[in-house]
């Protein structure tokens, strides 16, 4: 499990289900994956390898999202029904901007002129953290309240390499 990550500082750290020390997961590991971020509490599988400095990942196989815990749920997504959401198409997506702090950002779907709103904590329930401008995504959309939003957001390659359902 993600214990925490940071992707200012380009490093975090997992810990092993079955205990030991804490994995350094590079932020280069983590991009081999095709994401640029990971939310804290995401579980992850991972190859690893010991060094002078520590147990290391050297490879990101897997990764789901962390467990809602009870989280607060957007009002735009409470009354979607999840099968729904998955069903509807992946779309291919460039960050326009995204600013944690703030909890929100923007991106746009290839070929559609209309932003698409993005939520922290539809990026948390997707097992992302952060996002960077022009970071390449797949999005599932819908229409929101106020406009065009994310209801899941993918690393473009994570979806690429997913299995169709």
């Amino acid at each position: 499990m993600v214990k925490w990550f940071d992707p200012v500082k380009g490093f975090g750290f997992v810990v092993a289900d079955v205990g030991g020390p804490d994995i350094l997961l590079h932020v280069n590991v983590l991009r081999n994956f095709g994401q640029s971020s990971v939310a804290d509490g995401a579980r992850v599988k991972l190859e690893v390898q010991s060094t002078e400095r520590g147990v290391q990942a050297t490879q990101v196989l897997s990764l789901q999202p962390p467990e809602s815990g009870g989280a607060a749920v957007l009002s735009d997504l409470a009354e979607l029904d999840p099968e729904d959401v998955s069903s509807a198409p992946l779309e291919p997506a460039r960050v326009k901007w995204f600013d944690k702090g703030k909890g929100f950002g923007f991106a746009n779907v290839f070929g559609r002129p209309e932003d698409i709103f993005l939520h922290v904590e539809v990026l948390r329930r997707s097992g992302l953290s952060d996002l960077q401008p022009g970071e390449a995504l797949a999005l599932r959309v819908i229409n929101g309240k106020r406009g065009q939003m994310a209801a899941e957001v993918l690393a473009w390659e994570a979806a690429a390499h997913r299995p169709k359902s």
